[in-house]
């Protein structure tokens, strides 16, 4: 199965049994991105966490015993 990554838009070739390519067949709004670009953006991710200055905005909702 023949890939385009999302950033760097590098084709590249995967096995068609694999479960991304089986992701990639079934699920259209799921995207490929290749090691290269998934490395990079980790290595940058993780800098950024170290700083200190990074937060995760999620919010965990809080129990309601209503």
């Amino acid at each position: 199965m023949r890939v385009k990554c999302v950033i760097c838009d590098k084709i590249e070739k995967i096995e068609d049994e694999t479960l991304e390519a089986k992701r990639l067949r079934n699920r259209p709004i799921h995207t490929y991105m290749c090691y290269d670009c998934s490395t990079r953006i980790a290595e940058k991710t993780k800098a950024r966490i170290d700083t200190g200055k990074f937060r995760f905005y999620r919010e965990r909702p809080e129990k309601d015993d209503w």
